[in-house]
């Protein structure tokens, strides 16, 4: 109302009439770039997965499975936001389809967490929980480009010459985890009571190595980059398996980060 007011006496004013509609053009301006290029919508999408017929009877308790999948608009580009869309594609994420899920009885709940919804990157998380012979967890993570549509590697986002120093890096923070998983191990008095088994878990500690392979799997936040690495171990020895999350500010990445790349607005 008092906007509406002003601008009706205004009316025998024109000059004051175009200060007051340049100054509504920039309150205006930011909010509508923001929400039509640099970030995606994202809603939840629930499907409830039901098993029947002798898959049902054999697995009473898991007749039922909760499946939570990302539904993403609001990109201003609709090649963009084809190829978002199918990066995140089920199929694409786990390798199963909701088909082939119903159609076996070991998936319990598959889930997803939004890490990072701006500045052109859109960085999300998955994970499912089932059980076979025994419960297991998978995870599966994505760092896209929202100016591309492509899934973010090293190669878009370092400069090519720094990938063997920043493995290295990463390498110290997991070499520093394995000392520590060591002695853990070596203060278990029902593990160090086998000396064959104990020596087997350090060498399977020791043996890790974090190279430049790895360094196409990180999470972004507003603070730094976090680099994933997943050891792989069998889920006998999973207890002893490093977290695998190394974190580095964009400050001590600063030197090492491609300023036409999208993380340069980190830097600049």
């Amino acid at each position: 109302m008092l906007l509406t007011k002003t601008i009706r006496r205004s009316s025998r004013t024109p000059a004051a009439l175009l200060l007051l509609a340049a100054f509504a053009a920039c309150l205006s301006w930011p909010a509508a770039g923001a929400a039509a290029n640099d970030r995606a919508v994202i809603s939840r999408k629930r499907v409830v997965i039901v098993r029947t017929g002798q898959l049902a009877r054999q697995f009473p308790e898991r007749k039922r499975a909760l499946v939570n999948l990302p539904v993403v608009s609001g990109l201003s580009d609709p090649k963009v936001l084809r190829k978002v869309r199918a990066a995140l594609d089920l199929k694409n994420i786990f390798q199963t389809s909701l088909a082939e899920y119903r159609q076996d009885a070991w998936l319990e709940e598959l889930d997803f967490k939004v890490n990072y919804n701006k500045r052109y990157i859109f960085d999300i998380s998955f994970w499912q929980t089932g059980t076979g012979a025994y419960p297991d967890t998978h995870h599966a993570h994505f760092a896209i480009s929202l100016r591309t549509g492509d899934v973010l590697r090293a190669q878009d986002v370092f400069e090519s010459g720094a990938l063997y120093a920043l493995a290295g890096m990463a390498h110290e923070k997991l070499r520093t985890e394995v000392a520590e998983q060591i002695k853990v191990v070596e203060q278990d008095k029902e593990l160090s009571a086998d000396r064959d088994g104990l020596e087997n878990l350090k060498g399977e500690l020791s043996r890790l190595a974090f190279g430049v392979e790895h360094l196409d799997n990180f999470e972004v936040g507003d603070a730094g980059l976090t680099f994933l690495y997943d050891a792989g171990f069998p889920h006998v020895i999973q207890a002893i398996q490093p977290d695998g999350r190394y974190f580095f500010t964009y400050a001590q990445l600063a030197p090492y980060i491609r300023r036409d790349g999208p993380l340069g607005v980190f830097v600049k």
